[in-house]
């Protein structure tokens, strides 16, 4: 599904240069659940960008079932994140004035998709999310792991054939977080493909494949056994 090669990312200021990605390598399987770990500044949340077509890199190949991505002009990546891609952040990025019905209509909106089709779509995820009773409600009125829940709802709304999530947990407690981290699962053993950048081994435990990163190059990948044993 995803194959990227030789990917290079530097930031450049008129004092520094830094290399953020060195030649990376990656490959994601459709339906797979990818763990991204690594220390701080090794490159996780760069190579995350690349993949959300939210940043550009200096050189390199990502391909998204066999369409060459870095070759199209920025409509035509904004067009295939809206098609393709769901976000899930840290830091929820719920906006404030909207209820959770619509921070979930949002991304179908910007679609262009008919109100009647919105509201049957925003209706079903929020009953898949087990939100329905949450849905009038704004975001200050909702728990961290309900915010979550609705930042996943808002991500998957559009059916997108990759999920990718930064830190998703980061700023809950462990309880909440397990609450999403679940949630993650149900959703990749349904046929979503999630690629997750987390710092936290318990997180990336929840993964079939981790990746260790460090200074912009993939050092290490191992098969999370225990997790492919419960799929089988």
């Amino acid at each position: 599904m995803i194959k990227i090669e030789k990917l290079e990312k530097v930031y450049k200021t008129e004092e520094v240069e830094t290399t953020a990605l060195n030649g990376i390598d990656l490959y994601v399987k459709e339906g797979e659940f990818v763990s991204i770990m690594g220390p701080s500044g090794c490159g996780k949340s760069t190579l995350l960008n690349v993949m959300g077509l939210l940043d550009k890199p200096e050189s390199g190949s990502y391909k998204f079932i066999d369409t060459e991505l870095l070759t199209l002009n920025d409509r035509e990546r904004s067009n295939f994140r809206k098609r393709n891609m769901g976000f899930v952040f840290q830091n929820f990025n719920l906006i404030d004035e909207l209820t959770v019905f619509e921070n979930i209509e949002l991304p179908l909106i910007y679609n262009k998709v008919p109100a009647t089709e919105r509201k049957k779509l925003v209706n079903e995820i929020i009953e898949r999310m087990n939100i329905v009773n949450r849905s009038g409600h704004f975001p200050q009125q909702l728990s961290g792991g309900q915010q979550q829940r609705v930042a996943v709802a808002r991500a998957l709304v559009t059916k997108p054939k990759l999920v990718l999530a930064d830190e998703p947990t980061g700023n809950l407690d462990s309880s909440h977080g397990n609450e999403v981290m679940e949630l993650l699962c149900e959703l990749n053993e349904t046929g979503t493909t999630i690629v997750m950048v987390t710092h936290s081994s318990h997180d990336a435990s929840f993964s079939n494949r981790i990746i260790n990163l460090k200074d912009g190059h993939v050092i290490s990948e191992k098969v999370n056994k225990s997790r492919n044993e419960e799929l089988i």
